[in-house]
């Protein structure tokens, strides 16, 4: 940050620092016909598409999650994480229906 001369020392905040520049060394944000030929940003991946990545990986990881869990935290076979008899199994358990 910049220090002001006639304040002794004191620090200047960004409005501040602004201010003191010369008008050539910081550019305006634009004007108003620049603003108008501005185009749409093009996006490489769609907004739609993005939110189909998002939950097919959500889903990937649920299962990879599932069979790293079952199969080596829990010394069964990965693939039986898959089952829905284990989880029929597994839910019996913890309802106590059983």
């Amino acid at each position: 940050m910049a220090t002001d001369p006639k304040s002794k020392g004191k620090k200047l905040n960004n409005k501040q620092e602004k201010e003191n520049k010369p008008a050539d060394t910081w550019k305006k944000a634009g004007s108003q016909a620049d603003k108008k030929d501005k185009t749409a940003r093009r996006r490489i991946l769609p907004i739609w598409l993005r939110i189909i990545l998002v939950v097919l990986f959500s889903a990937a990881a649920l299962i990879i999650g599932l069979m790293i869990g079952y199969g080596v935290l829990g010394d069964g076979n990965p693939t039986d994480a898959l089952k829905l008899d284990t989880w029929k199994h597994i839910l019996d358990i913890v309802t106590k229906t059983e």
